[in-house]
């Protein structure tokens, strides 16, 4: 998909007008997060009669956004990558394309403190150039100052190798990424450098943790699938308004029935149909797609869906915590730039989002895989990242701090590490009109916005597949008294 077309306002991927398979037929989506939305308006648009239940008050999942002292906050940072083709449609579908920025050619300054007292801090780029993928990168890498001569030399082993990792073999998902890099002659201070650098944000974990399937698949599919394939883009406006606000109004122009801040105990089978139980009475459905966290589906969904239901808890979760700083002046002219030899991971400036006016500046610092800091107060989160930050970006130690603030997600993703592909149920399970998305299902992405989407595309297929393999179905059924 060209940078262009993305622009069109066409139909967008993944919702292409479907036949009247669904017609009639009673669905009702549990979760309301990218999973849910996108599940919801594909079945809509296959003709379903879709009641969308949803435990929150608002929509969008794990992507909302607060009010802290007039300024609009994000839970935590989400970019998305050209690659990233179903949440971009996913984003024209709501009309939300006008409210991002659209992916930039890749250019990510990567700083390091400054090598000898008194000194710079050291800038490397990870940039691509204009020739075809792979060799895109060869350039930056081989001037890459974080690594030796020799060291960057041998990059060009493990993303060679890159190319016959087979994702889908189990084999792949039995070892670590770290232990494959080893055998690929790469470095503790490459991983550092490169391999870390992009596996802790989109895996969530560390290389050392990372099952090489999920890590392959970052790499083959961000940035060796095609020259543009990393461009980054990220949201203009609060993640609230841009997923939760015109999720809400696309829904209700799909004629989904939207039921926020309700809460479902428990699915049950009753005389061929589905009973959505909740504390205001049960929903009768034709069929439900489930559309939660793990763990809230383990508890929900009946015994006897997938094989691996009963070890669906050790997938475990992943946390992601980020410090927002407010400064009184400019302190960098980046808008997204990363750490190295830093405690800081990855550093982005939202203050366009947030309504933050010049001459001020806000930066959201992102930890991924961020387990350790859980316990940490957040005024010690705050001096600790303004320390460090100071050592990246010198401007800061002549600015003033005016607002801080901490937030946590704690359950941020799952734990796509070594053996937890095994785990991962695909959409259709062997409960007749039940079905499975989230970005923890069996999607081929680790857990991402991507992840999250391409799920519930994927499990409204699979409901239009099982409709079209049982014409008899039965399609006027009723709310349950």
């Amino acid at each position: 998909m060209t940078p262009a077309g993305r622009r069109t306002g066409g139909q967008a991927p993944g919702f292409q007008r479907r036949d009247a398979t669904l017609a009639g037929r009673r669905v009702a989506v549990v979760g309301g997060g990218l999973a849910g939305i996108s599940a919801a308006l594909s079945c809509a648009e296959g003709g379903a009669l879709v009641t969308l239940l949803e435990r929150r008050r608002r929509l969008g999942g794990l992507t909302w956004s607060f009010e802290h002292n007039g300024m609009q906050v994000d839970n935590g940072q989400h970019v998305f990558l050209a690659c990233c083709e179903a949440y971009i449609g996913l984003l024209g579908r709501l009309g939300s394309a006008v409210d991002v920025e659209w992916p930039r050619p890749l250019d990510i300054p990567v700083v390091a403190p400054a090598g000898r007292p008194g000194g710079p801090p050291l800038v490397g780029r990870l940039r691509r150039s204009g020739l075809p993928a792979p060799a895109h990168l060869a350039v930056s890498l081989l001037r890459y100052p974080h690594l030796s001569p020799l060291e960057r030399l041998r990059l060009g082993r493990a993303l060679r190798g890159l190319a016959t990792v087979d994702v889908d073999d189990p084999s792949s998902d039995r070892v670590t990424f770290a232990e494959w890099l080893r055998s690929k002659g790469q470095s503790q201070a490459a991983v550092a450098a490169v391999w870390d650098l992009i596996t802790v944000p989109t895996v969530n974990l560390s290389a050392s943790e990372a099952s090489l399937a999920a890590a392959a698949t970052v790499f083959r599919t961000g940035l060796l699938a095609r020259n543009d394939a990393a461009d980054m883009g990220w949201g203009r406006v609060p993640l609230g308004r841009l997923h939760g606000e015109r999720a809400s109004s696309a829904l209700a122009r799909a004629g989904v029935a939207v039921r926020s801040g309700t809460r479902v105990e428990a699915l049950r089978r009753s005389e061929g149909r589905w009973e959505v139980l909740t504390p205001g009475g049960p929903l009768g459905a034709d069929a439900v797609v489930v559309a939660v966290p793990h763990d809230e589906a383990g508890r929900i969904v009946p015994p006897g869906a997938a094989p691996s239901q009963p070890e669906w808890d050790r997938l475990g979760f992943s946390a992601v915590v980020d410090v927002h700083l407010v400064f009184d002046r400019r302190v960098t002219p980046w808008q997204v730039m990363a750490g190295h030899r830093s405690p800081v991971q990855w550093v982005f400036d939202r203050s366009e989002a947030a309504g933050v006016e010049p001459p001020r500046q806000y930066l959201a610092v992102s930890y991924s895989a961020a387990d350790e800091m859980l316990g940490s107060r957040p005024e010690d989160l705050v001096a600790a990242t303004l320390g460090a930050l100071g050592e990246l970006l010198p401007h800061v130690d002549a600015a003033r701090l005016v607002d801080s603030l901490v937030t946590k997600e704690r359950r941020a993703t799952f734990r796509a590490s070594s053996g937890s592909a095994k785990l991962r149920p695909g959409p259709a399970t062997a409960l007749p009109g039940l079905f499975l998305a989230g970005a923890w299902t069996d999607t081929g992405w680790p857990a991402t916005m991507e992840g999250a989407v391409r799920s519930g595309l994927a499990a409204a297929e699979a409901l239009a597949a099982s409709a079209r393999a049982t014409p008899d179905f039965s399609s006027d059924t009723k709310e349950v008294a």
